[in-house]
């Protein structure tokens, strides 16, 4: 299964119980409004889980310095290749 059909199948199945809840069909609670709310706290949770897996991704984030060390290497080579080549850096 491709990965769009497994999120149409989870979306699906999330809207399928909201408007079942919707239909008044089950009353957890009296108060109906937090039923009509599920969208808005679906996009509130979703924007802090994903602040938060950005947030540990930075937070774990590793410096390589070989990687830099052989890159700076790189630079300086091409550099020297493109002078001997006519180009005029500033």
């Amino acid at each position: 299964m491709s990965k769009l059909l497994e999120w149409l199948a989870g979306i699906s199945a999330i809207l399928a119980v909201w408007y079942y809840f919707l239909s008044n069909n089950i009353v957890l609670y009296q108060d109906d409004i937090h039923s009509w709310l599920v969208p808005i706290y679906a996009v509130i949770a979703f924007g802090v889980y994903s602040a938060i897996v950005v947030l540990y991704r930075v937070y774990i984030f590793n410096d390589c310095k070989e990687a830099a060390d052989e890159l700076k290497k790189e630079i300086i080579m091409a550099k020297s290749d493109l002078k001997r080549k006519g180009f005029i850096f500033d």
